[in-house]
């Protein structure tokens, strides 16, 4: 049984689940799963929890990610990308008085903390049902704006009335979106066109393994690309167990202040926000668990327990 998380770089027009559907099995796992959708149409990182791995999806959800997309201005469509039906054209003196220098402030006053309002074409639900399985009876809904962030955003190339963007930005941002608010802002509409995901948490695309290679590699050769459960969560802070700790944690008895010294708690690398979260290793630098700050500060909770 593999545990850990393997990074796929997703072809066009194929879904998350097909992906993970297909790496299960080619590894014959028993049990799989990703840690966040990735649009059809769109290409690039998606990254499929393995075995106890996917006990451990939740903490990417808060991770930064990164993007490369492409918008075109002059047109917006139902679902803000171009899979979607027109819903409006710009007429073409209105997309001449476009200049780069424009489009480039408006994109850079997108960066930033801000509130923004998800496409009625997306997975959220309202009352229990997604919000795209309402869209296709007609019924369009908008959710409350939510708070996001981009973290950095710039132009990488400019061809109008198409340009393409890098952004690196919170968890919950969806780039549509922010395609859509750009047309609007310019005030000649617009839409994404294309995107690719190149990074999520720590893990980037370059180190991604694409579903062609997966079919032509046996199991050993895939299971030497998938990340340990520790390595993955690189992020967190951590602290070494002994082998005291060890074995309270085998055990599941209550952890407190003596037993998890602040002092010995080490800081992860930067990408992820686990705030209150530390995983503990075991001298081989195995995941034993993840623990979290109790009520009392003299208290720790369990949240996964790998050790056993």
């Amino acid at each position: 049984m593999i545990d850990g998380i393997l990074p796929v770089g997703k072809p066009e027009n194929i879904s998350s689940a097909q992906v993970v559907a297909r790496v299960k099995r080619a590894l014959q796992a028993k049990k799989a799963g990703h840690t966040g959708t990735l649009d059809p149409f769109a290409t690039g990182l998606v990254l499929v929890a393995l075995g106890k791995a996917t006990r451990i999806s939740k903490f990417f959800l808060e991770g930064r990610k990164s993007y490369t997309a492409q918008v075109t201005l002059g047109i917006e469509t139902d679902t803000y990308d171009r899979t979607g039906t027109r819903t409006s054209e710009a007429d073409p003196s209105v997309l001449s008085e476009i200049t780069p220098s424009r489009v480039e402030k408006t994109v850079l006053e997108f960066k930033g903390v801000q509130d923004q309002v998800a496409p009625s074409f997306s997975a959220l639900k309202h009352e229990g049902t997604p919000l795209y399985k309402l869209a296709r009876q007609g019924k369009m809904i908008l959710k409350p704006p939510r708070r996001i962030e981009i973290f950095d955003i710039g132009i990488t190339r400019m061809d109008l009335p198409q340009f393409e963007i890098r952004v690196v930005c919170s968890s919950g941002t969806y780039i549509r979106s922010l395609a859509h608010d750009m047309g609007r802002t310019l005030g000649c509409g617009a839409h994404l066109s294309g995107l690719i995901r190149t990074g999520s948490s720590q893990f980037r695309l370059e180190n991604a393994v694409s579903l062609e290679e997966i079919d032509g590699m046996d199991n050993s050769r895939i299971s030497q690309r998938v990340v340990s459960m520790s390595d993955c969560l690189a992020f967190m802070d951590f602290v070494r167990a002994d082998s005291a700790l060890a074995r309270k944690i085998r055990y599941g008895q209550k952890l407190g202040d003596t037993d998890i010294d602040p002092d010995r708690i080490e800081k992860g690398q930067a990408g992820g926000k686990t705030p209150g979260y530390v995983r503990v290793i075991d001298e081989s630098g195995d995941l034993l668990a993840v623990i979290s700050s109790g009520e009392k500060d003299s208290t720790y909770n369990y949240s996964c327990v790998f050790a056993g």
